[in-house]
């Protein structure tokens, strides 16, 4: 019987959990600030002690949605009120400009010069004098502005007007058409089917992947 109460409640903490961090938004689980990892962690911590509680459940339930109901007030509040972000989030700081680098911001931001040098090759940049403006944002990113002379051209630099690129939108997936993307596209699966004649295909079957554009520009990834 305790076993069978252990496995409910488990389910039930993790079906909690899930609705609660829908609730608080994608932000939760990509690029997570300060308060959110904080956050993060303890409503992850009551959710596995709300697997195990036996005698009554609802108190780490309560806790959880008392943490879930504070992200999201903050949240608001920081949406809302430009000094709350501030004092949760923090602020971007400023490491490196105009061919200077700031040794006291990098003592601010917790930041040494062997992790700074590191996260500029991440990035691609091996030589620090190509960069114009490095900021380390509160998300303990680095984003890095290359001086003019160092960026890559792009097609307006060139004078060039390349044709813009459109969304591609995946019709058979390991061997299965997805006939709702085909519905999006405008076509049908005769219309499907002739493209993979066209190129020799028999059926879906031999296909791992196709994907087909708005301009009904079809490639197939045969198994």
């Amino acid at each position: 019987m305790e076993v069978l109460s252990v496995c409910l409640t488990s389910i039930f903490s993790y079906v909690a959990l899930f609705i609660l961090t829908k609730m608080m938004g994608h932000k939760q689980v990509s690029q997570l600030d300060f308060f959110d990892y904080i956050t993060g962690i303890t409503i992850g911590s009551i959710a596995a002690e709300f697997a195990t509680e036996l005698e009554a459940p609802w108190k780490p339930l309560l806790a959880m949605v008392i943490y879930a109901a504070a992200t999201l007030a903050l949240g608001f509040a920081a949406r809302k009120i430009p000094i709350t972000r501030k004092v949760l989030n923090g602020t971007s700081t400023v490491i490196m400009d105009n061919g200077t680098i700031f040794r006291e911001e990098m003592k601010k931001a917790k930041l040494d010069l062997h992790e700074f040098l590191m996260m500029c090759r991440e990035q691609g940049y091996f030589d620090i004098s190509s960069i114009q403006t490095a900021i380390f944002e509160c998300n303990g990113k680095l984003t890095i502005l290359p001086k003019s002379t160092r960026r890559p051209a792009t097609p307006e630099d060139l004078n060039i007007l390349p044709e813009q690129e459109v969304l591609f939108a995946e019709v058979i997936m390991d061997s299965r058409i997805i006939d709702n993307s085909l519905l999006q596209l405008g076509v049908n699966r005769d219309w499907l089917y002739k493209q993979m004649n066209a190129q020799g295909i028999k059926s879906e079957a031999d296909v791992f992947l196709a994907v087909c554009d708005k301009n009904k520009n079809i490639h197939f990834y045969t198994k």
